[in-house]
Parts: C-alpha cells; structure tokens; sequence
C-alpha cells in the first residue's frame, strides 16, 4: 500500500487541491486509490499520534485505524491532506524556525502505517508572502509573537525539507512552488493520485479562473477542446500563452507586507526564496515539480 501525506503548506491552496481530489473519487476509488473525507482522518490521526506517544502500532491497530479511515476493501493508494499535520497556525514558528516539528511529526506519521510505501507532498511559499499571509489568519497575536524571535532572513524552505528526508529514510518528497500552481495544477494533482494523463481529472482547469480572465478562461477550454495537448508539458505551454494574454492584474507585493516591512525586505526575501530553489532540487530523494 501508498500512503500520501499532503502537508500543505498553510496558505498555498491546500484547500483547494482537496476538494479538487475529492470531486475525483468516483474515478479514483475503482483503482484503489483512496481520497477520504478530512473529516474521517484529521483529528483521529493527531490522537492516534498522541496516544501512541512516537511508538509503532501493532498490525491490528494500523488495521483499526485504516478501517476508521475508509469504509473501501481495496485500498492501493491511500491520500491524506492536512496543513495541520505540521503545525497549528499559530505554531509554525513555535520552535524558532519553520515547522520545526515537522521532521519528528512525519516521522511518526509514517510509523502509522509501517511497512506501506510513504510520501510527503509539500507546497512551498516564498516567506515574503507566506509569512503574512499565515500571519493573518491568527487572532490575538502580534507579528513578533507569532514568529517566536525567528529572523525572516534564516527561513529556508530547503532546511524543513532536508530535515523531513532524513527523518524518513526510504520515503520520497515532492515539493513545488505555490507560485507555480497555474502551470502545473493538473502535474500536482496527479502526482498526487498516481495516475496517468490518460485518465481524465475533474477540476485540473479549476485554479485558473482565479489567475486567468473570465474571457481568456472561456477561449482557453475552447481552445483545449479543439487542440487536446499531447503531453502535460505542452498543456502547460498553451496555459502560458493564456495566461501572458489573459492574467488577471496581479496586487501590489508591497500592499501585503506586514507592518514594519519594506518593500527592499520583500525583494530581499523573495531573492534568498529563488536561491533555495536550487538547494531543493539538490536534496537526494526530493522530486521538485516545476514549469
């Protein structure tokens, strides 16, 4: 059996890719690849994790757990999603870097289901914008609590993911950029699921009526209709061309930085977020999607 750990990051359209997996289930289920509702898994996992307190259940109990799980016999593929499985919200800096629990939180995730074949997906954000828009989604904090004296400067994503590998000798570790979802939306999905192209996805179109006009969306699918691409490398060509023509107009980086931040900051971030792209794709056992 698989097992697919999709960690999110909080605030990279975690949710989103959910609820595109899930209107999937009626072709997926079939092939034994499992998308249960969050509701059946996320809070008994993080007990689970709790009682078990880092140890490995016995055969009967990882049977128990998948059996609350899934009601489905066949079960090849199973996907569980949950930015949570990381960290709370209000706790991603708790440990003075990012998820700094993560690599121990993976570690016994995988343990959940000893002896299945483990994956951890992970979408990643540059900090300039990850850290306000993680920031805005807790109350009663101030910037400088929420990141428990972590310098913005020190966050590499390359670090958390380095950390995550090691602590789970043998399992694999596919990341992408938030920045890139436009592009390769259907790439992450079906990483995910484990399924070809030649098997059609419901919702692989869904993130670009939130990048792309609604004109240039309606020419788009036409234009798929009448030109199916050949391979997901050409499809992600044609949505290119698109979106260069038909983007809808973008914020001003510089209207979301968080108090106290400049717009040199920002660039300063987004700069040191680029070159940690390079150390990820270095990283033994990490498959990083790109465009």
């Amino acid at each position: 059996m698989q097992v697919i750990f999709h960690l999110g990051a909080h605030c990279t359209g975690e949710d989103r890719l959910l609820k595109s997996l899930l209107k999937n289930r009626e072709t997926l289920n079939p092939q034994g690849i499992i998308i249960p509702g969050p509701s059946r898994y996320r809070r008994l996992i993080r007990q689970t994790l709790g009682a078990l307190n880092g140890a490995t259940p016995s055969e009967d109990e990882q049977q128990a757990l998948l059996t609350q799980i899934t009601d489905e016999l066949m079960v090849k593929r199973l996907v569980l999603s949950a930015a949570d499985f990381m960290a709370f919200v209000p706790w991603v800096f708790r440990h003075q870097t990012l998820y700094g629990k993560a690599p121990e939180v993976t570690a016994a995730l995988g343990k959940l289901f000893d002896g299945a074949s483990i994956e951890f997906h992970l979408s990643i954000r540059n900090p300039a914008t990850f850290i306000p828009a993680v920031f805005g989604n807790t109350t009663g904090l101030t910037l400088d609590k929420f990141l428990y004296g972590t310098d913005p400067y020190s966050i590499k994503w390359s670090d958390l993911i380095n950390k995550i590998s090691i602590a789970n000798p043998g399992a694999r570790v596919i990341v992408w950029r938030h920045e890139d979802c436009p592009l390769i939306w259907s790439r992450v999905m079906r990483n995910l699921t484990g399924t070809a192209e030649a098997i059609a996805l419901q919702d692989e179109e869904d993130i670009l009526s939130r990048h792309m006009t609604g004109e240039g969306l309606k020419l788009y699918l036409n234009y798929l209709a009448a030109n199916p691409p050949k391979t997901g490398r050409h499809k992600q060509r044609i949505i290119n061309t698109f979106l260069d023509k038909f983007a809808q107009p973008k914020a001003d980086p510089a209207d979301e930085l968080p108090d106290g931040w400049t717009p040199a900051m920002g660039a300063d971030l987004s700069d040191l977020y680029e070159q940690d792209l390079d150390r990820i794709s270095k990283i033994p056992a990490v498959k990083l999607i790109t465009p």
